[in-house]
């Protein structure tokens, strides 16, 4: 250890490493990638009210993207839903203007029982996970979530 007041600490210290499981570490890494681009082939909607918000997820999604479409309200993810039967995922915030994504989540599944619909939510309150699933949601992410555990909540449904 080395210390200087007012400028800080600096540590040392060694950590034996086994090189073989390295090397195995490695191939995993690389086998991972190549699962990861052969996802980037989704048509995917978000709703999304709050730009920052859609920010976020869209870089986030960027790598599983092929289409993207962006709704701000609940009617337009109907409207967006039904124009477009191909969407293969749903990233659905719950809060929204002009109709809810509970409401949403219904009508889209009137036409579309295939898609995948990801509920986003800051009410992680009690029962929560169960009212979206009778609304329709494959699943949910509370808010405010990380980019990599909204990639592996994709990944769980794609790969």
């Amino acid at each position: 250890m080395e210390s200087q007041p007012g400028n800080g600490s600096t540590f040392f210290f060694t950590i034996p490493v086994d090189k073989k499981k390295e090397e195995k570490n490695e191939i995993g890494k690389i086998h991972v990638k190549v699962v990861e681009k052969r996802t980037k082939n989704l048509k995917i909607l978000i709703v999304e009210d709050d730009k920052p918000s859609e920010i976020l997820i869209t870089i986030a999604v960027d790598m599983f993207v092929k289409d993207l479409i962006i709704a701000k309200t609940g009617n337009e993810a109907v409207e967006a839903s039904r124009k477009n039967p191909d969407i293969d995922l749903v990233l659905m915030d719950i809060q929204l203007p002009e109709m809810d994504g509970y409401e949403a989540i219904r009508q889209i599944r009137r036409f579309n029982k295939k898609v995948i619909i990801i509920a986003q939510t800051a009410n992680v309150l009690s029962g929560e996970r169960e009212k979206l699933l009778e609304a329709g949601c494959s699943d949910y992410i509370p808010k405010p979530f990380s980019k990599d555990s909204l990639r592996e909540i994709i990944r769980k449904h794609f790969n």
